[in-house]
């Protein structure tokens, strides 16, 4: 008698920045493990989520937009997206439906074609365009990249997200299972719960603030008789003047910010949570090798 064969393997998703990467992996897994935000570069670090599927595991690495850097920040950024486009067994080329080719995409196309893993276009937010207009996408870049399949998806709706995930499981090959079935993904609750505070921080602030915000968990307390974490996370920045618009007249952005925070985090954790913020001033940090360090990105 035959053994079932359990398939399993690695999917990187990487393209520009703000083409809803992110948002593709939060609907791949049925919830929130990574921020967004209309600004470009949200996500910083490589994020694994973990899809268990019938007969297998698909370990998705969300990466940062790629892009020309420019700074030690950015520098970290490009390659951590460009490091998970090898070593895995698909990768998922995301691009918005709107948007033409573009030196962007050409830049991207020319990592994936060095790296030489199989390639498949996911064309994203086909809900916002009609049909001709994504058949001509889709013959535009069939014409410059042999894509191993094309997905026409809506990341925000889960339109073609399934077929999209059925196909990409039969590709995977036989191999182990190599997390725990009820496990999500492989960063730990305080990197998830500073991403969430940094996301907040980039929703509200708006244009005000450049990208020089990073949050870093000082503490995290678990206090299950009182169904209850205890969280204080600082929020560092590189100008006196973005700590006082980050704390706003009378603390009143601050707490702002802790409630919105807070409000994601208990759904997250699935518990009741205490959240205290504090704002640091760390002049250039995102120049800096050693904070760079300090703060996770190295």
């Amino acid at each position: 008698m035959t053994e079932n064969i359990f398939r399993s393997g690695f999917v990187s998703i990487v393209g520009r920045p703000n083409v809803g990467k992110s948002t593709l992996l939060n609907r791949v897994l049925g919830q929130k493990i990574a921020i967004t935000s209309k600004k470009p570069q949200t996500t910083r670090n490589r994020i694994l989520g973990i899809h268990n599927f019938t007969g297998g595991q698909a370990l998705f690495v969300d990466t940062p937009g790629i892009h020309k850097p420019k700074g030690k920040l950015n520098r970290f950024m490009v390659d951590q997206a460009v490091a998970a486009c090898s070593d895995v067994d698909m990768v998922l080329f995301l691009v918005e439906a709107h948007d033409h080719p573009g030196g962007g995409d050409e830049f991207v196309l020319q990592l994936l074609e060095r790296a030489g893993t199989p390639v498949s276009l996911v064309i994203n937010k086909i809900d916002l365009v009609e049909p001709p207009i994504l058949l001509k996408l889709i013959e535009s870049y069939a014409e410059r990249f042999g894509f191993k399949e094309v997905f026409p998806v809506s990341a925000l709706t889960g339109e073609g997200v399934p077929r999209m995930l059925k196909t990409l499981e039969s590709y995977l090959p036989e191999g182990p299972r190599y997390y725990p079935e009820d496990q999500l993904t492989d960063q730990p609750e305080r990197f998830i719960v500073a991403e969430m505070v940094r996301e907040k921080v980039m929703r509200r602030i708006g244009e005000e603030i450049p990208y020089g915000v990073a949050v870093q968990v000082e503490s995290f307390q678990e206090k299950p008789e009182q169904n209850l974490v205890v969280i204080q996370a600082t929020i560092h920045v590189e100008r006196d003047s973005h700590k006082k618009i980050i704390i706003g007249k009378g603390g009143q952005m601050i707490r702002t910010l802790g409630q919105d925070a807070r409000k994601e985090i208990e759904r997250f954790l699935g518990t009741r949570v205490f959240l205290e913020l504090f704002v640091r001033v760390d002049k250039d940090w995102s120049q800096s090798e050693r904070m760079l360090r300090e703060l996770g990105y190295k």
